[in-house]
């Protein structure tokens, strides 16, 4: 691309008309030779990216809006595996508890009173808000009334790959699995080819429904060509369930009964021996590494290494908001990076650019979107995020992935855009209105708080 540009430029010929030019930053690129520019710039042609390059490079070969970057940081969207968007308003409802007192105890009860149409389009806003200001560029999401959580997702200018919930318990939106299933197989064809969401299917584990509705779930993500998102090995309770009844692993259970689907992703995958791990990178299935929620419920830790060692897909989540307690992606990849320095006792596990990776990259190939974003290239989605690096915990600054990784936070990124479209610039959000999302989310909270205390 660059020689091309040098050859338009000698050849006089007039840049091309884009919508949007960044240019003077450092451009992290996440690209196949992970390169890093110094200064560099990028092109964007309505939603797609249609260069990148160096400033002088992009000037000769694009015109268009211009973004100054010089002393920012300019690099992919990050990227959330895992995630509930509504529980945001059950943030700090229920701390400091293992994962199946905190579900039957706290978290069950409150949505059994609470869930609803209103709750899950006001949660969804105060998430994609977060979000936005955080520099996450999508999401992956399992609850209820996911056609709401898609409609207002879509609307903030998100990115999502969203599933209906699957339980074998009554919820909020179904009174069984098949109605759910019904719910779910009505929300694929409703959100099918659209530019942002991409609809799921999302049964909520092994351990919460019956082999057969597991493998009905399975047909249907195979049947509409959609991925398949589950919760796995999160907890050794998990593990002593299926133990009991299968006499296997909850990997070992899955895959005698035939249930990986083309694009499966399993969330957390904590639990898991040696030969589950060559199961999953047998059958393509992604991981996503929670590693904030699965050190907060003293869940596990995940073997990360290992899977990273045998090649299966890895991305990073923030899991819910209500398990976490925040959904800032930067906390993710440096939690990350030092729980697995410390589990193995080595400095040199999971360097910066890996923790990065797995924020973006990564996570792009675990939702089976490497294709379209992940990193910065020609005919890729225009997906990416600004950070300043002028604050005092920011300078000096030796190494860009480093500062990225070790230093910055969310409230660090100064611009996010999705699809070419410029969702907050300068801390600015402009595709939500942002007093009006804290002031409903603070006031359907009291509705949680008075529900809760019954």
């Amino acid at each position: 691309m660059l020689l091309s540009l040098a050859a338009a430029s000698t050849a006089g010929q007039s840049p091309r008309h884009v919508s949007l030019v960044l240019t003077g930053g450092t451009v992290i690129t996440m690209d196949a030779s992970r390169r890093v520019l110094t200064p560099g710039a990028v092109a964007i042609d309505g939603a797609t990216i249609a260069a990148v390059g160096s400033p002088a490079d992009i000037a000769a070969g694009y015109s268009g809006d211009i973004l100054d970057t010089t002393g920012d940081i300019v690099l992919p969207g990050l990227v959330n595996t895992h995630g509930h968007a509504p529980m945001v308003l059950y943030r700090g409802l229920a701390d400091d508890l293992a994962l199946m007192d905190w579900l039957q105890r706290y978290i069950f009860p409150a949505e059994a009173k609470t869930v609803s149409p209103e709750m899950v389009r006001i949660g969804t806003e105060l998430a994609a808000l977060e979000m936005i200001q955080s520099g996450t560029t999508t999401f992956t999401d399992m609850y209820y009334f996911e056609d709401d959580i898609a409609e207002r997702a879509r609307a903030a200018g998100l990115r999502g790959v969203l599933g209906e919930t699957i339980i074998k318990f009554p919820v909020a939106d179904a009174a069984s699995p098949a109605e759910s299933l019904a719910r779910t197989e009505a929300f694929i064809k409703r959100f099918r080819g659209d530019p942002l969401i991409t609809p799921a299917v999302a049964p909520h584990s092994a351990y919460t429904l019956d082999t057969a509705t597991l493998l009905s779930c399975r047909d249907l993500a195979v049947k509409y060509d959609v991925p398949l998102l589950v919760h796995l090995a999160e907890t050794q309770d998990e593990v002593r369930i299926i133990r009991e009844a299968s006499h296997r692993t909850p990997v070992g259970y899955l895959e005698s009964i035939g249930f990986w689907a083309p694009h499966t992703v399993a969330a957390h995958g904590i639990w898991v021996d040696d030969a589950d791990i060559a199961v999953l990178k047998a059958r393509h299935v992604g991981v996503s590494h929670n590693p904030a929620s699965n050190m907060k419920l003293a869940s596990g830790v995940a073997p990360v290494p290992k899977y990273l060692a045998a090649g299966v897909a890895l991305g990073l989540g923030t899991d819910g908001a209500a398990s976490n307690n925040d959904l800032d992606m930067f906390e993710a990849m440096r939690q990350t990076a030092y729980l697995h320095k410390l589990e193995s006792q080595d400095p040199r596990t999971l360097p910066a650019g890996l923790a990065l990776e797995l924020a973006t990259l990564g996570g792009a190939r675990v939702l089976g979107l490497e294709e379209r974003i992940g990193s910065l290239e020609p005919s890729k989605r225009a997906d990416l995020i600004i950070v300043g690096t002028n604050r005092a915990r920011q300078t000096p600054l030796f190494d860009p992935v480093s500062q990225l990784v070790y230093a910055t936070h969310g409230d660090d990124v100064k611009t996010t855009i999705v699809d070419g479209r410029i969702l907050m610039k300068d801390r600015r959000v402009l595709s939500l209105d942002e007093g009006r999302v804290l002031d409903q989310a603070r006031t359907f909270a009291e509705k949680v708080r008075v529900a809760v205390a019954r």
